[in-house]
């Protein structure tokens, strides 16, 4: 029986083949031939030429590299720091005050309004924003002006002192619906005696928020804190459509940088010195972040 059972386990090893198949040639391959790259200077035409270490001393020695992981420290905060507070706040807030006190539907559409800009293509969004943010017929101006605020009016993509803010600010409502999604499933395992026995005990809502909410969800905000930190890392589609990094390199992120580099220069040895960079980063910071959660659980 015993040698049965074995045999019935090695077979659910065949449905592994086609994942691995393609994460081998969608995944490992490119990566393995990205590395490689890096060590060459190559135009993308002919024969790359080995230079070994060259673009990586070039890049530490790149203001722009720099800079560009200076603006994406500040996406961070954008993308993962603020909406997993405020996606947490609000989820609560659903969960604890709007379901109890109006009805679990009101909720529901609440979360759904939250989450729809992360369903519309990033494209569409960026676009919209643009308009929003237009110096001349933009609405955000037009409504400054209309309420008496007209000096408050600039032009928010294309100002340096503005871009960089204005581009956060477009990022912290584009992510905001996701961690509310995975807060509020996460509540939904809570058992709700928890929160009737602190009502007893006459604990308040920021109570029961930090002594109840916070802790029994916590798998779920290290989830959000890797991922929604991994996507800012990654951030492209936004910053193409919005600002293509400028003015002046303004809202520059690695990814960028490294497309720029890629397509527009030519120099593809050290767009993948970049890729390769950023790769090595989000692993790291991957492993960190799983490890701490590893030894949360176990605390």
């Amino acid at each position: 029986m015993a040698g049965n059972s074995t045999i019935k386990t090695r077979g659910y090893g065949v449905y592994l083949i086609p994942g691995l198949l393609l994460s081998t040639a969608v995944i490992i391959v490119p990566l393995v031939m990205t590395v490689y790259i890096s060590f060459t200077k190559w135009t993308g035409i002919g024969s790359p030429k080995w230079v070994g270490f060259d673009n990586y001393t070039r890049l530490f020695q790149d203001a722009n590299f720099w800079a560009s992981f200076g603006h994406i420290i500040l996406l961070i905060i954008a993308m993962a720091v603020i909406p997993t507070f405020l996606g947490l706040v609000l989820a609560a807030v659903l969960f604890d005050y709007v379901a109890k006190k109006f009805s679990d539907r009101w909720a529901s559409v609440l979360r759904s309004g939250y989450y729809l800009p992360q369903v519309l293509p990033v494209a569409v969004t960026g676009i919209i924003w643009g308009w929003i943010l237009h110096p001349s017929y933009g609405a955000l101006n037009k409504i400054l002006e209309s309420i008496g605020l007209g000096s408050l009016a600039h032009n928010w993509l294309g100002d340096p002192k503005y871009a960089l803010y204005s581009v956060m600010f477009v990022m912290i409502w584009f992510q905001l619906g996701y961690p509310i999604v995975m807060f509020m499933s996460g509540l939904q395992r809570i058992d709700p005696e928890l929160y009737e026995a602190a009502d007893l005990d006459g604990a308040g809502w920021w109570q029961r928020f930090r002594k109840i909410t916070v802790a029994m969800i916590r798998p779920e905000l290290y989830v959000v804190l890797v991922t929604t930190t991994i996507a800012s890392l990654k951030i492209f589609g936004q910053i193409f459509v919005l600002t293509r990094g400028g003015p002046s390199n303004a809202t520059l992120v690695p990814s960028y940088f490294a497309y720029k580099n890629f397509f527009e220069k030519a120099q593809v040895g050290y767009g993948s010195a970049i890729s390769t960079v950023l790769t090595v980063l989000i692993v790291v910071l991957a492993i960190v972040f799983l490890r701490l959660q590893n030894r949360a659980e176990r605390s």
